[in-house]
């Protein structure tokens, strides 16, 4: 006690400011781990669970990015070169690697798009998740993949993939979708939703910025390195 009494200033300022620092990084990593510990982040969003409008009848379930079956893998490997090798051009080949071992990582959180066809979503929403993945993969039409990470020292939900398949776009189901993600985010406490556009993909950009309200973040590439 003695020792901290005859303490400098400077040097006490410097102690307090250091366990600041390390609280609020504790902090951080706590909501992180806090939030990529839950299994099912649709049990908390029932009311999301179905989306019914302009023609389209839909229903949800969440996945792991190590828990996927075959058919999944195919499915996303399938949707994501159809949607993605044009932007991309000549980088998908090498893009796509990149993107098949994000697609698996153990972080990797997932909703599920089913097209609600022959079976009540409602019963498909309790059903386990392998029992769905590996029943009803023809009846995909969409997936996002996010994950609970750090940017910046703040703890975020990042949006790695929004795939729909042309057949179910331009009806209201990505602003669905985000809008879930975002309820998502709040809840699990996190300071932001992020994701990455190319700037040369004029649709997805005019639909987040635009329509979404989503605002380039400072520590954007575009923002970093604006002659690149």
């Amino acid at each position: 006690m003695e020792a901290e009494e005859n303490e400098p200033t400077s040097q006490r300022t410097k102690r307090v400011r250091r366990q600041e620092i390390l609280e609020k990084k504790k902090a951080a990593d706590d909501i992180i781990r806090a939030a990529s510990s839950q299994k099912d982040h649709l049990s908390s969003f029932p009311q999301y669970r179905h989306y019914r409008t302009n023609g389209l009848s839909v229903y949800l379930g969440s996945g792991l990015g190590d828990k996927l079956s075959f058919h999944l893998k195919q499915y996303i490997q399938k949707l994501l070169k159809v949607n993605m090798e044009g932007p991309y051009g000549s980088e998908w080949p090498t893009e796509e690697k990149v993107k098949r071992k994000e697609m698996v990582a153990p972080e990797a959180r997932y909703i599920f798009v089913y097209e609600d066809t022959n079976v009540d979503g409602s019963q498909i929403s309790s059903m386990p998740e392998n029992e769905k993945s590996s029943s009803h993969t023809d009846a995909i039409v969409g997936f996002v993949h996010y994950r609970f990470i750090m940017e910046e020292e703040v703890p975020v939900l990042y949006v790695y993939e929004l795939q729909l398949e042309s057949r179910v776009q331009g009806k209201g189901l990505g602003k669905f979708l985000m809008d879930l993600v975002e309820r998502i985010a709040i809840k699990n406490r996190v300071g932001a939703v992020m994701l990455t556009v190319q700037k040369k993909n004029l649709l997805a950009m005019n639909f987040y910025m635009a329509k979404l309200g989503y605002i380039v973040s400072a520590i954007s590439p575009s923002r970093v390195y604006p002659l690149d």
